[in-house]
């Protein structure tokens, strides 16, 4: 590995004024425009990345997988570059779904830029299938994201978030970006002089955040559509703009020119955990912060209690009495009533409830951001025990979630519980097909099992006094 980044670096490629256009579906995207294109080696070993610099736009980069992309010549002077690869279950091909026209400035040009993309892509192959260090070990180069989310979930994530709509209800979520606003604004010292990455920057508005606070420079990664909007937003602010970048690319993937004193994100998801963001911020974490950085949020703590709400129960089961009718235009529902039953108690309610609701104290399972291990994140297993405090039926098992932002002068706290001012996550909860009788006094124990999925999110086997129950976390 040592060797091939060495022979890398050891002739970099540049090739500025090259005209450009469809490098973004979004409208707004200024097409064409001129670029420098690099390659970039990734220092710690991931697949190397063709970045495109816009001459306009100095603050705006685009990133391309080398690994994950194709060449063509569509004339003189003139290629397309498409990138993105998915995989097509049925057909087992690849597909791809981005395409960047290329003009060069002569057909020579073009010639020598194809020649440089195809020595990078050969080095990238040789590497992923495995090259061999002094001591024997192989090394296999792998884009993490790719491999473990399936690519339709991951085209309709990313198209979720490159909408406008989406990101207006984020930033009208004020519990939200007010926390986020006084946790950076409070801790200057943090921040002053400091290289910042924003891990999924969205609409760039951590970003700011941290330019208000005096970051020396912030790279804004992202990548959605949302970079282009992120980049307008930036540039429209420019006594800050100019102390950001935009780096349009996924943060498994994405290079950057310096390591991070503070990395910012939002990667929380309900339950704390759906849609699988932590762990780009764990990665974020090992690929660009330097030892002892900081972390906002710092960690997380999922919190859990049962809950007795009878009205909740009754509103669920009467869902599938549709499914006991014997005469639906002469036929027989019944035979489904049991698998329709089953199948509502397996959705998890998302919801905002009086926490008057819970029948005890609730208990808390803590993951650290700064240390925990990417792999940590894809089976949590949480144990529990309760002492009920009334006599009464336990209709499942509530969970909400609270963040640290552990900062040098003030501590802020994020939380979604039950009682506080609502946010856009809400609570979860967990509701049993069959609800258990407890006196007052009563143990009742058990534990969470989260398992992730390649939906980006997880599936959720939930244990209470020896009884299972899976609740499908789709959210």
């Amino acid at each position: 590995m040592e060797a091939s980044h060495g022979s890398q670096k050891q002739r970099p490629h540049e090739f500025p004024g090259v005209s450009v256009s469809n490098v973004s579906c979004s409208s707004d995207a200024p097409s064409p425009s001129t670029a420098t294109l690099r390659f970039v080696p990734d220092e710690s070993g991931g697949s190397p990345q063709l970045q495109f610099h816009r001459e306009a736009d100095v603050g705006f980069v685009v990133c391309v997988d080398v690994r994950t992309s194709q060449l063509f010549r569509l004339g003189p002077g003139e290629s397309l570059c498409v990138s993105e690869r998915s995989r097509c279950t049925k057909e087992k091909e690849n597909s791809y779904s981005s395409a960047i026209t290329l003009r060069f400035r002569s057909d020579s040009e073009r010639k020598a830029f194809h020649c440089a993309f195809e020595e990078w892509k050969n080095e990238v192959a040789g590497a992923s299938t495995g090259s061999q260090l002094e001591n024997g070990t192989l090394t296999v180069l792998k884009n993490k994201f790719d491999d473990k989310i399936e690519a339709a979930s991951a085209k309709m994530y990313f198209h979720y978030y490159g909408q406008l709509l989406h990101q207006q209800n984020m930033l009208q979520d004020y519990v939200r970006t007010g926390t986020y606003y006084a946790a950076v604004i409070e801790n200057r010292a943090d921040f002053l002089g400091r290289v910042v990455v924003d891990v999924g920057a969205g609409s760039g508005i951590l970003s700011l955040f941290a330019a208000q606070a005096g970051a020396k420079h912030v790279y804004a990664v992202e990548a959605s559509e949302m970079a282009e909007y992120a980049h307008k937003l930036i540039s429209g602010n420019p006594s800050l703009g100019e102390r950001i970048t935009v780096v349009k690319g996924k943060v498994e993937e994405a290079v950057l020119p310096e390591k991070a004193d503070v990395l910012i994100s939002e990667p929380m998801g309900t339950l704390l955990v759906n849609e699988r963001m932590l762990e780009s911020y764990v990665i974020a974490r090992d690929r660009f912060l330097v030892p002892n950085g900081k972390m906002f949020p710092t960690l997380g703590r999922i919190h859990m209690a049962p809950f007795s709400d009878e009205y909740l129960y009754v509103e669920i089961a009467n869902k599938a009495l549709f499914w006991q009718q014997r005469n639906y235009f002469g036929v027989d529902l019944n035979p489904l009533h049991g698998s329709a039953f089953q199948g509502y108690f397996s959705q998890p309610v998302v919801d905002a409830f009086d926490p008057r609701l819970l029948i005890s104290p609730a208990v808390c399972h803590t993951l650290d951001f700064t240390c925990i291990k990417e792999e940590e994140l894809y089976e949590i297993d949480i144990p529990f025990s309760f002492t009920a405090s009334v006599g009464t039926r336990v209709h499942g098992l509530a969970c909400w979630f609270d963040v640290l932002f552990n900062g040098s002068s003030v501590q802020r706290w994020l939380t979604t519980a039950p009682g506080a001012p609502t946010t856009h996550w809400y609570q979860l909860r967990c509701v049993l097909s069959q609800p258990l009788y407890v006196m007052a006094g009563q143990e009742i124990t058990g534990h969470l099992r989260m398992v992730a999925h390649n939906a980006q999110s997880y599936t959720l086997y939930l244990t209470m006094s020896g009884c299972l129950y899976l609740i499908h976390l789709f959210i």
